[in-house]
This record gives structure tokens, C-alpha cells and sequence, in this order.
């Protein structure tokens, strides 16, 4: 343990279990000692929460009636997370006040609550935002600001409602971005607002585990809900997380578990804060087998325990689809990702293979996985049978020239010509037959 931190930051160290710190917490919490603006990049795991928590710790003053740190975080969710790892704060400092902000919860007893000011600030962008520019709270001159997840928080727009309260700082804080990435339309706002920043990457965290197989399963005519239900009875979670696309595709593959006898939580942005809350303390109690949720949702959020996750098709930036499958295969434990796709995700897919992920094709029938051809192998380069007989009649050496050997040419190419327009007829038809069927299969689904 760092020596050179003080008494009390150490205490809270030993209280949160740590016998040794992450790469992530020792870099933050070095440069975070020489004042200086990080921008921190690992996954989700390597525990970026505590390499922020514990900085605070160290320049905290439980006596003075200030606020001196705000983190931001894109969700509830985790918003709810962080205040509760930092809530052990308390325990080493009994006085200090930690106030959680965000959406859903009651605005007016909140106002009550903030007349007693926080030295914490815990909350989502925009209830932050809408407190400070309506005088509820004071953020202006705190000494920390961490914006936790800051590429979900671009991703959805939130980054608009931290600029908002940036503009308005009398002082410059120490500022912290915490990212599994980096995306290229963060460093605008990097350039506005950070003063020379370190940036701390953590690459080995980027990697997959080489302990996740990753299994490709083709919908062919079915949902993605349908085809889950089909594969769900051939494995045993332990914590199955199920990642959707969208909200509503998120509530119809929930509602199809529930209907189905499985029980399961819900978690997306789109839910009451009631919902939410008790989803969340499900999640804490490690009740339920099986989560359904989105990218967003469930980014940063810590579910002990994840054997296996299904991603329903692939999100449109496909680095969220190493993140959904990084949630399983920790702590040297194995893993399994189910890539189910449909004929729209074959592009994906097929890019994804060439980032050097390995996919193995699989179905789940009659109570029995089944291991399939590569779809998307590169295929050898069949005989053109008509290419080859059109060159033994063309190139047939004429040492002998029979009677009507021209007319008897001809009709041998047209032969093989029309054999050749037979059999394109024959595969038009049988693609037909395939897409009336598709169509029926639907229809019967939708009724």
C-alpha cells in the first residue's frame, strides 16, 4: 500500500478488502497527487471507480462546508453504484455528507436535503446541471470533477449538460474522464476544458480474455427472442447477461423470458426510477439468473459472477460488442459470448472476424448442440463444369473431321447452355419456396 497517502485514505483502503491496487488506481493516484487532469482509459473491471474514489479521499476536508468533488455518471444506475462504493467513506469520516442526484428521485425533498451542502456530489449530468444553473447547489468551485464513463456520456448526448456546468466555473477544477474508450469526438472537449492531460491507457484491460469462446448462432427465420428461448435450455449460468440494442427490443425479449418461466431483471434508461431501483437491488441480492439490458445501461455496472452473455445481433460500433462480451471470462475463469444474428449482422460479423475475434457456428437442436460449417469460410473455387466442356469440344484436336462436325458442335454447346439455364431456373425457384416460407413463419408469429 502506498505509504505516502494519508491515514485516513489508507483506512479506507483497508476497508474496501484491497490488498493491492489496480494499474489503473496506483497511475490515477499518482498523478492525481501532482494536481494534474487525467484521462483515463480501461475497461470495465479493472477498478476505475476506486482510482477516482480513493484521489477524493486523500483531498477531502470533512470540516469545511463546501462541495468539493462531483462525479458524474451517464446513468442512475451507476450513479446508485458509485454512492454506495462511497459511502465507506463515511466510516472512516463520520461527518462527511455524500448526496446522490439524479432523475426520478424527489426534487423538493432534495432542495431540503442540499441546505445541509455535500462535500460529495454524486449524480447524473442533467440533474447535476438543472441543480447548479437553478442555485440549489454550488459546484463552481470544487477541487475535483470526475466525469465517470465519458464516452457513454458523449454517446448520449449528456455531454452537453457537463459543458453547461463547466462554462460556469469560477474556479478550474482537477478534472478526471474516466472511459473503457476514446473516441475521436471526445477530444474536442478535452481541448476546451483539460489543462495538459495525463493520459493513463491500461491496453492488456482492452484485450478479450482468451478463456471466452465466442458462438455464432443463426435467427435464419426467427427473432432474436425466439431463437434465445430455442438455445436457452443448452447451458447453465450461473449470471446470463443479455445485451439488446434498443429499449424496446429490451422489453420484448423480457417479456418472452418472463412468459417463458425464467426469471429475470430488466435494466435500461427508459424504466421509472422505481423499476430501476429495484432492479438494481435485485442485482445486489444476486437473485435472478438472467439480465436483460442495454450498452448503457449496464456500463460500469458491477454483476459478480457473469458465466455467460448473449448479445442479440451487434450494436452499431461494434468496440460495444468487446465490452458485452469482457463482462464474462474474469478472474481466470472460462466464459462463454452467443452472437445470435440475423441475415443484417452478417457485415458485422464478418468484421468483427477480421478484428481477430474467432467464432464458432453452432445450433441447439433437439436438446443437443451441433457444430455447423463456417457460413463465411472462404469457399474453393468449384469446377465450372460448363467452362470444361465447352473446352473439350472447342480445343478437341481435329485430326479427323467428321460429316456435320460444326452442326454437331453447336448442338453440343447448346446443350450445355441450356443444361446451365435449367439449373439457374431450379435455384430461382428453390430461393422462392425459402422466402414464401419465411414469410408464412412470420406471419404465424405475428398472429
Amino acid at each position: 500500500m502506498n505509504q505516502q497517502l494519508k491515514k485516513e485514505t489508507q483506512r479506507f483502503i483497508e476497508l474496501n478488502g484491497f490488498r493491492e491496487l489496480t494499474k489503473i488506481q496506483e497511475a490515477c493516484i499518482e498523478m492525481a497527487a501532482k494536481d494534474k487532469d487525467i484521462i483515463a482509459v480501461s475497461a470495465t473491471g479493472t477498478g476505475k471507480t476506486h482510482a477516482f474514489l480513493i484521489p477524493i479521499m486523500e483531498r477531502i476536508d470533512p470540516e469545511k462546508e463546501e462541495t468539493q468533488a462531483v462525479i458524474s455518471a451517464p446513468t442512475r444506475e451507476l450513479a446508485f453504484q458509485i454512492h454506495r462504493a462511497a459511502k465507506l467513506m463515511k466510516e472512516v469520516y463520520p461527518s462527511l455528507r455524500i448526496k446522490l442526484l439524479s432523475g426520478g428521485t424527489d426534487s423538493v425533498r432534495s432542495r431540503e436535503e442540499l441546505k445541509n451542502v455535500p462535500q460529495i456530489i454524486i449524480g447524473t449530468p442533467g440533474r447535476i446541471k438543472d441543480l447548479f444553473l437553478n442555485n440549489v447547489i454550488r459546484v463552481d468551485k470544487v477541487k475535483v470533477f470526475v466525469v465517470d464513463e465519458a464516452d457513454m456520456t458523449l454517446e448520449y448526448g449528456f455531454l452537453e449538460d457537463i459543458d453547461a456546468v463547466f462554462s460556469h466555473m469560477v474556479k478550474e477544477p482537477e478534472i478526471m474522464c474516466f472511459s473503457a474508450t476514446f473516441p475521436e469526438a471526445l477530444r474536442p472537449f478535452v481541448r476546451k476544458y483539460l489543462n495538459n492531460p495525463q493520459i493513463i491507457r491500461i491496453e492488456e484491460a482492452e484485450k478479450l480474455s482468451p478463456r471466452i469462446r465466442h458462438v455464432a448462432i443463426a435467427c435464419k427465420h426467427r427473432s432474436y427472442g425466439e431463437t434465445l428461448l430455442q438455445i436457452l435450455p443448452g447451458f447453465d449460468p450461473y449470471v446470463c447477461l443479455i445485451f439488446g440494442n434498443t429499449r424496446e427490443e429490451c422489453n420484448e425479449v423480457y417479456d418472452q423470458l418472463r412468459a417463458a418461466g425464467y426469471r429475470a431483471v430488466l435494466l435500461h434508461g427508459g424504466l421509472e426510477s422505481r423499476e430501476r431501483q429495484k432492479a438494481m437491488r435485485a442485482l445486489a441480492s444476486q437473485e435472478y439468473r438472467y439480465v436483460v439490458a442495454s450498452d448503457v445501461a449496464a456500463r460500469g455496472i458491477d454483476i459478480e459472477g457473469i458465466t455467460h452473455v448473449v448479445s442479440l445481433g451487434f450494436p452499431s460500433d461494434l468496440s460495444f460488442y468487446t465490452h458485452r462480451a469482457g463482462r464474462t471470462g474474469r478472474s481466470g475463469k472460462e466464459g462463454t459470448c452467443f452472437a445470435l444474428y440475423q441475415e443484417k449482422d452478417t457485415a458485422s460479423l464478418k468484421t468483427l472476424r477480421k478484428q481477430g475475434i474467432s467464432f464458432r457456428f453452432r445450433s441447439f437442436r433437439g436438446n443437443e448442440w451441433r457444430d455447423l460449417q463456417d457460413p463465411f469460410a472462404p469457399r474453393k473455387k468449384r469446377n465450372d463444369e460448363r467452362e470444361k466442356e465447352l473446352a473439350k469440344i472447342l480445343t478437341k484436336k481435329k485430326e479427323k473431321v467428321k460429316p456435320n462436325y460444326r452442326k454437331k458442335k453447336k448442338e453440343a454447346i447448346e446443350r450445355i447452355r441450356r443444361k446451365e439455364r435449367q439449373e439457374f431456373i431450379r435455384s430461382k425457384i428453390r430461393e422462392e419456396k425459402k422466402a414464401r416460407y419465411r414469410a408464412a413463419a412470420r406471419k404465424k408469429v405475428e398472429e
